[in-house]
């Protein structure tokens, strides 16, 4: 029988549709905080850690991948769903996590990664012992391959970690054998969603983590479980559904099952979608009424510091949420993303995977400053906002990384040229003081702290927690008080969206205000200036916040502005 999380000690409640207008924090365990000293973070030091996150402001955590791991992707190749990895904890410690989350109002949502498992997982091992025609190898993509010889792949497909996707066995009497097929690292093979056991388990992995109390799943690659059967070569232009294995219109099947199981629960949890898709009618189809309940809005967070741009993006992202009845998600970055500092800082302050390279000159100061915006301008968007670790600090990418430091693919597979994605991922700093990694890691029981899992920049104490918490000017400042305004603040948390008029409220000679996005909701005023000029500010009957100086009253370049108005929307 299912548990309610309502019967969980302290588990909060409140509306159903909580998630709406939530604030999540992402939460990397390995380098959020280390309770035991050993260089990685873990859920102790998580847990030394909740009354910030409730300082904060935030409605939820969401935890990337804590599970049992070769850790051969940071987690993401996933050996066994139901333990906790050593590293980490223990399953006791993730259930003590949960209840003391929920009692200071904080629910908890884990990472599930459907399209992959460990090559280290039991049935992957199992399907290798057994070889070929085997029933335990039905479960995933072993393919002969092509040629006389078998020698040659079964497709040419891509990885999204560069290189090929099959890798080639060797079957128990050392010849080589069948190839096996994973759109990421060769230790992350892919399951067979056609298969009833890959369906059934990883319900039962829902299941088991909702039992806990989890209030809610993030779905790793959620467009790419369901592939062609026929493994077809991936077309120049493939019609809508008809890609080989992205986005195929089987995976609704997929998602209208997990979606039943979360709403057979006395408070119903929530399905949170990593959707990569160009197509907005086509993301918009997961987040019908019986799927998710949520996904992720990646295209704002790639589209560069430009008002038409971005525009362009709330536009899209609206319309297509409104046709489902879904609430948008916004989001600056993540644990695979460059962080917002030090994007925003470039010449092309876009975001794609391939164009991550090496000594990509930034100017932090103008990064930081535009950051600060994009900081009150996603905050004011209507729907669920997003906040990866770090960034309410204003970290920067770490892009001095010592090369025998890295531990990404995306850099390896790459043949070195990608930095990979381990510059956003460099622990927490929480004291200026440079002990225990700036008080990342707790002393351990003999008083001693091993180097941390990844190393950080010396010049880190300036970003630490205590020295943000006595600036009332840091970046901590302004999201603490951002949250709380946006929580206080009715426009804000249920007030409709509406572009407002500059031209037409300021009258004539109010200067370029095609730079300057402005838009209300309720009674409340957000304007972002992205031009060279300072903008003057619209009527007004206070000044809720801003993320700079408001010299003169009007609005400096890569300034926002959150304004009381007389009328609202």
């Amino acid at each position: 029988m299912s548990t309610s999380p309502s019967s969980l000690p302290g588990h909060p409640s409140g509306a159903v549709e909580w998630w709406r207008n939530a604030v999540i924090y992402q939460i990397y365990p390995r380098s959020f905080a280390d309770g035991n000293g050993d260089g990685t973070g873990d859920l102790a030091g998580v847990r030394s850690r909740l009354a910030y996150l409730k300082d904060l402001g935030v409605d939820a955590v969401w935890f990337t991948p804590w599970y049992v791991s070769p850790l051969a992707d940071g987690g993401y190749d996933v050996a066994d769903y139901r333990a906790i990895d050593p590293a980490f904890g223990t399953i006791e410690e993730a259930e003590e996590l949960i209840a003391e989350a929920a009692a200071l109002g904080i629910r908890t949502i884990v990472d599930v990664v459907p399209n992959h498992v460990s090559d280290q997982h039991a049935w992957f091992q199992a399907a290798l012992a057994a070889g070929p025609g085997s029933p335990e190898r039905e479960r995933f993509w072993f393919h002969p391959g092509k040629g006389e010889d078998g020698a040659q792949i079964p497709t040419h497909w891509v990885s999204s970690f560069q290189g090929s996707t099959w890798t080639r066995t060797t079957d128990a009497d050392g010849t080589p054998g069948e190839w096996y097929l994973h759109l990421f690292t060769p230790e992350q093979p892919d399951v067979n969603w056609n298969h009833p056991d890959v369906r059934r388990e990883h319900e039962d992995v829902l299941r088991f983590w909702f039992d806990r109390g989890v209030a809610g799943i993030r779905i790793d690659s959620a467009a790419l479980l369901v592939k062609d059967p026929a493994l077809p070569e991936v077309p120049a232009d493939p019609a809508p559904g008809g890609h080989p294995f992205t986005d195929r219109d089987e995976l609704h099947d997929v998602y209208r099952g997990w979606r039943a199981v979360a709403d057979s629960y006395e408070d119903p949890r929530v399905l949170v979608g990593e959707i990569w898709l160009p197509d907005a009618r086509r993301f918009a189809d997961y987040l019908r009424p019986d799927e998710m309940h949520t996904a992720f809005n990646f295209d704002f967070m790639a589209r560069p510091w430009d008002a038409k741009a971005l525009r362009e993006s709330i536009d899209t992202t609206l319309e297509a949420h409104a046709l489902v009845g879904a609430p948008a998600t916004w989001v600056l970055s993540n644990h695979d993303v460059t962080r917002p500092v030090t994007r925003y800082g470039r010449e092309d302050s876009s975001f794609a995977f391939e164009a991550k390279r090496f000594d990509t000159p930034t100017d932090l100061e103008l990064g930081t400053r535009r950051a600060r915006a994009a900081a009150l301008l996603t905050a004011a968007l209507p729907g669920c906002l997003y906040l990866y670790q770090g960034d309410e600090l204003g970290l920067p990418e770490d892009e001095d990384l010592p090369r025998d430091a890295i531990q990404d693919p995306m850099h390896f597979r790459s043949g070195g040229v990608d930095p990979g994605r381990d510059g956003c991922r460099v622990p927490l700093p929480w004291t200026a003081d440079a002990a225990g990694a700036h008080g990342f890691s707790a002393p351990s029981d003999d008083g001693t702290t091993a180097e941390p899992w990844l190393p950080l920049p010396a010049w880190w104490g300036r970003y630490a927690v205590d020295v943000e918490e006595a600036d009332p000017t840091s970046m901590l400042a302004l999201y603490r008080v951002a949250l709380a305004v946006r929580r206080a603040e009715a426009g804000l948390r249920e007030g409709g969206f509406a572009w407002l008029d500059l031209p037409g409220l300021l009258g004539p000679g109010a200067g370029d205000v095609d730079q300057v996005l402005a838009f209300a909701r309720g009674d409340v005023a957000c304007l972002v200036n992205f031009g060279v000029d300072p903008a003057p500010l619209p009527p007004h009957t206070a000044v809720l916040l801003a993320s700079g100086e408001l010299p003169g009253g009007t609005l400096p370049t890569d300034t926002a502005v959150w304004l009381r108005t007389s009328s609202g929307t």
